[in-house]
């Protein structure tokens, strides 16, 4: 287990609050400025928790490190599954590609289909936390409710895999304050991403592959995703028309696409 260390954010929070309530006792009728106060800050919370590449709940990587970008290396980040009607595609045009990548799975699919996850680890890809239950309402969750979706996809993964996993991302990149010391306690690291390409919802794969590339860069971290993808117009899962042009532009670009446990682990 990491010592949590709060961010200046959320100690300024804890001033904040001390301050104000010790205002309110000293002079009674500041109570309303206290009260504006106290609100804009937790507005300032929630907008931070609404925001996916936000430090100012805690660490969070939004890109690899500097030696990692100087290796022109990026990290291909694929979220929401595994999903056996995709999944096996993507692991062959990983494969024809000669890249690896960074699987946030979520803790029921993997038990599900436990023999396709080992067949992804078996291919050099890493299986990462991506909650038990994929819930929408995960960055509303409880401290306790939010410790038992991360730790229930923990034990699923490392019974699956041998392995548990280093890094956490939530559904759709949405938090609260209480993620960061649970993240702590269970030795997780938050990542999120350089780049998002919308493709739950765009089943455009050149759109797609365009927001991906834009400005593409050693060091950057790409999301894609397995499950739930949005349907091209001919009905395929938009990841499977996409990644053959994004690991085209990598191979073109000279970049290399590994697993965040090969670029961080040590960071």
């Amino acid at each position: 287990m990491n010592s949590w260390r709060p961010s200046t954010a959320i100690k300024a929070t804890v001033a904040l609050h001390a301050v104000a309530g010790a205002g309110i006792l000293a002079a009674p009728g500041l109570w309303p400025q206290a009260l504006a106060a106290i609100a804009a800050n937790h507005g300032v919370l929630t907008a931070a928790g609404l925001w996916p590449r936000s430090t100012l709940l805690g660490p969070n990587f939004t890109r690899l490190p500097a030696a990692a970008a100087a290796r022109n290396e990026i990290a291909l980040t694929i979220d929401d599954g595994p999903n056996p009607k995709v999944t096996p595609r993507v692991l062959d045009l990983l494969d024809a590609a000669n890249a690896k990548a960074t699987f946030f799975c979520i803790g029921v699919e993997v038990t599900r289909h436990a023999g396709l996850v080992r067949e992804m680890i078996a291919r050099g890809h890493t299986i990462e936390n991506h909650s038990q239950h994929h819930l929408k309402i995960f960055a509303a969750l409880s401290p306790k409710r939010m410790l038992s979706e991360i730790a229930a996809a923990q034990e699923a993964i490392a019974a699956t895999v041998g392995r548990a996993p280093r890094y956490f991302r939530p559904t759709a990149g949405l938090r609260n304050p209480f993620l960061d010391p649970i993240l702590a306690r269970l030795d997780l690291k938050l990542v999120s991403w350089t780049r998002r390409p919308f493709d739950t919802r765009c089943g455009d794969a050149e759109q797609v592959h365009k927001r991906l590339t834009r400005g593409l860069a050693a060091g950057d971290i790409l999301l894609m995703h397995d499950g739930n993808a949005a349907p091209t117009n001919a009905g395929h899962p938009v990841i499977l028309e996409a990644l053959p042009r994004l690991l085209a532009t990598l191979r073109d670009a000279g970049l290399k696409s590994v697993t965040l446990s090969s670029a961080l682990d040590n960071h």
